[in-house]
């Protein structure tokens, strides 16, 4: 398991939580008011320059006005339609 934010899937992940967002007419700074944070910390996290973890997506959604659950069946949609956004370890164990 990758733990790069650069990998594919989580990629996909942070795509359909900034389209959630737009989708809402919610702007990053509306919903950093509405998580008590900054600008910045959300457009670091759309970026991949930061990583969230999983309390921080159920609390970004909650923010949205969408349920988790929502979030994670589009993102599994998408993930399910997209071979390529499968990604792999290339490294072995050794």
């Amino acid at each position: 398991m990758s733990q790069s934010t650069h990998n594919t899937d989580y990629q996909l992940l942070l795509s359909v939580l900034k389209a959630a967002r737009k989708r809402m007419g919610v702007s990053q700074v509306e919903l950093a008011e509405r998580l008590g944070n900054t600008q910045t910390f959300v457009s670091k996290c759309e970026r991949g320059e930061r990583r969230i973890d999983a309390v921080e997506l159920v609390e970004f959604a909650e923010a949205l006005g969408v349920s988790p659950q929502e979030l994670l069946c589009e993102y599994l949609e998408q993930r399910s339609r997209n071979p390529f956004a499968r990604s792999k370890k290339t490294r072995s164990r050794t």
